[in-house]
C-alpha cells in the first residue's frame, strides 16, 4: 500500500506554471503563457513561446535540466516493491509449507528485504534531491530569466501560477516511510530464517554447558569440609576432670560411673 502511494503521487504527477509579459508596446504584450510539465521531468524537451517585444516577433525557448533519472529510478523501485510484496503476500497465505520447506525461501525473503530497504534509501534520496532540482528549474522568476524581453526594464514579467508540488513532497514522504517500514521488517524476516533458530540452539547449549560446570563443582559434595567432620560418629569429645578422654558421640552403651 505504501508502495502504491509512493509511484502514483510521483508517476502521475502532472503540473504547469503561468507567467506575464507585459510590453512597453501593449500590442505586443502576452500576459498568458502557460508552460506543462509532467513526469518524468525531462525539462530540456518542454518548449513554450515568448514574445521579445520586438514586433510581433516571438522565440522559442525551453526549460532547463533533464531529471527523468531520479524520478524513473524512484518509481521503478516502488512498482517491484509492489509487485514483490505481493506476490509474497500470495506466499505466505496460500504456500506456507513450500516457504518453510530447506529454509530457502525464509533465506530468499530476508535477502530481497534487505536490498529492498538499500534501494528504498537510495532512491528516496535521489529523487528528493532531483525534486529539489525540479522546484528550482519550474519557479517562475527563474524561468523568466530566460526570456530575452524581460532583460529590458521597459518590460514587465510578472509571474502569474507558479506549480504546485504537493504531491511530489508527498512522494518523498512516502518513499522514506517505505525505507522505515522495509528496514523494520529485516528482523521479523530473519527471525523466520535458520540463522536465527541456529543462534538460539547455541545459545541455548552454552547456557547448558555453564549450569553442568556449576552443578560439578564444590557446592555438589555430600559434605562439607574434609572427612573426618560433623558428620563422623564419635568425633566430638572432651577431656574429663582427671585428664581422661570422653566422647558423647561414640555408639554403644557407657555408663556415666565407668567415665567417672
Amino acid at each position: 500500500l505504501f508502495a502504491i502511494f509512493a509511484f502514483a503521487t510521483c508517476g502521475g504527477y502532472s503540473g504547469g506554471l503561468r507567467l506575464s509579459v507585459d510590453c512597453a508596446n501593449k500590442s505586443e504584450s502576452d500576459l498568458s503563457i502557460d508552460i506543462a510539465f509532467a513526469y518524468p521531468f525531462r525539462l530540456h524537451q518542454v518548449n513554450f513561446d515568448a514574445p521579445t517585444c520586438e514586433g510581433k516577433r516571438r522565440e522559442k525557448l525551453s526549460l532547463i535540466g533533464d531529471f527523468s533519472s531520479s524520478a524513473e529510478f524512484f518509481v521503478t523501485i516502488a512498482v517491484f516493491a509492489f509487485l514483490y510484496s505481493l506476490a509474497a503476500t500470495v506466499v505466505y497465505i496460500f504456500f506456507q509449507n513450500k516457504y518453510r520447506e530447506n529454509n530457502r525461501g525464509p533465506l530468499i525473503d530476508f535477502i530481497v528485504t534487505v536490498v529492498f530497504s538499500f534501494l528504498w534509501l537510495v532512491g528516496s534520496s535521489a529523487w528528493a534531491k532531483g525534486l529539489s532540482d525540479v522546484k528550482i528549474a519550474t519557479d517562475p522568476d527563474e524561468v523568466l530569466l530566460l526570456m530575452s524581453a524581460c532583460k529590458q526594464q521597459s518590460n514587465k514579467c510578472l509571474p502569474v501560477r507558479s506549480p504546485v508540488m504537493s504531491s511530489l513532497n508527498t512522494s518523498v514522504v512516502f518513499g522514506f516511510l517505505n525505507f522505515i517500514l522495509w528496514a523494520g521488517n529485516i528482523w521479523f524476516v530473519f527471525k523466520e530464517t535458520g540463522w536465527h533458530s541456529s543462534g538460539q540452539r547455541h545459545a541455548q547449549d552454552t547456557m547448558e554447558k555453564q549450569s553442568s560446570s556449576y552443578n560439578q563443582g564444590g557446592y555438589n559434595q555430600d559434605s562439607y569440609g574434609p572427612a573426618g567432620g560433623y558428620n563422623q560418629p564419635g568425633s566430638y569429645g572432651q577431656v574429663g576432670e582427671y585428664g581422661q578422654s570422653q566422647s558423647y558421640g561414640q555408639s554403644g552403651p557407657t555408663s556415666f560411673a565407668n567415665q567417672i
